[in-house]
């Protein structure tokens, strides 16, 4: 019987995720949940909707987001990615596309809290601005998808067990 082959041409089966992998994937539905609650606040501002109010709120949501994003990033860019770039290069191809999407969605964010900080008084000043949040929003939920339908799936299947081991181990110190 070639049940074997057939599980093979239609796509991979969800692998069990190592320890390490879990970890990270389990890092993102509290950042969604967080970005869910940007994006809210980001079409109430561009609605026009009690402006000041949810600028104020967005702007602390945004630095408790960045907050709790910085340290996952660096776990998948310090530690995941350079291990899984051993394998299949880090110049192109998913590691690559994974670091550009980290670092625009950074940009974006950089961005939006260095026009809080210069102090924007326009109403259309702060639409602007919390355009930048949209965007990193958009970057993300997409980004985190693709990580957990393919960036993790394919670790699980590339790394060796001690390469499992030492990602969960690296990963608890940052």
């Amino acid at each position: 019987m070639m049940s074997g082959c057939m599980s093979a041409l239609g796509g991979m089966p969800q692998a069990e995720l190592c320890k390490g992998l879990m970890q990270l994937k389990s890092e993102h539905p509290p950042l969604l949940k967080q970005l869910e609650e940007i994006y809210d606040l980001t079409q109430k501002i561009d609605q026009e909707i009690d402006i000041e109010t949810n600028y104020a709120t967005l702007t602390t949501i945004v630095n408790e987001f960045k907050t709790a994003l910085d340290p996952h990033s660096e776990r998948e860019e310090g530690i995941l990615f350079p291990m899984m770039g051993v394998y299949i290069g880090t110049t192109s191809g998913p590691i690559a596309v994974m670091e550009y999407e980290h670092d625009q969605a950074k940009a974006n964010i950089g961005e939006f809290l260095t026009k809080v900080e210069s102090g924007l008084g326009s109403i259309e000043e702060k639409k602007q601005a919390a355009q930048l949040i949209q965007n990193a929003y958009f970057i993300l939920i997409e980004h985190f998808s693709k990580e957990e339908n393919v960036l993790f799936p394919m670790a699980e299947r590339m790394l060796t067990d001690e390469e499992k081991a030492e990602l969960f181990q690296k990963i608890q110190e940052i």
